[in-house]
């Protein structure tokens, strides 16, 4: 006797935050649902009406604000900007960068390039013990070992 397999689910929390919205803006009954996996990607592949304007018009999420911003979401709080923003005053945010704004998108250009910087040297330090490692096999091949 096998049991029909119930589909994954996941609260509206966790979907909300796959979508990129914020859960509070959305409808209620989204808010107090569970949503499938099949049910998430329907709505990623065709957003009804109300996920679509939450996507182009906020209030975003910490993560897409910072996104938007250039920023890291440590930046937001160090800057102080805990409430959630709209498109509207992230462009107004970007038009008229205050102090805040500057200073944080150059720290996070900086991480960024830090990052890169880490990434190439590593990848160098590999390259470099293939060449050695391959080096030393071909000696070895040489000398008939």
């Amino acid at each position: 006797m096998m049991s029909e397999k119930k589909p994954q689910t996941m609260k509206s929390a966790t979907a909300a935050q796959k979508l990129g919205i914020l859960l509070q803006a959305a409808p209620e009954e989204f808010q107090n649902s569970m949503v499938s996996r099949a049910e998430l990607a329907e709505l990623t592949e065709n957003p009804p009406q109300w996920l679509a304007d939450l996507r182009a018009n906020g209030p975003h999420p910490r993560q897409v604000v910072a996104a938007k911003l250039g920023v890291s979401t440590s930046g937001l709080a160090r800057a102080g900007v805990t409430e959630p923003l709209t498109t509207a005053e992230i462009k107004q945010l970007l038009q008229q960068p205050p102090a805040w704004l500057v200073t944080e998108r150059a720290t996070q250009a900086e991480v960024r390039a830090q990052q890169v910087r880490d990434k190439d040297a590593k990848a160098e330090k590999a390259a470099k013990r293939e060449r050695a490692e391959r080096g030393a096999a071909q000696r070895a091949a040489h000398r008939g070992e």
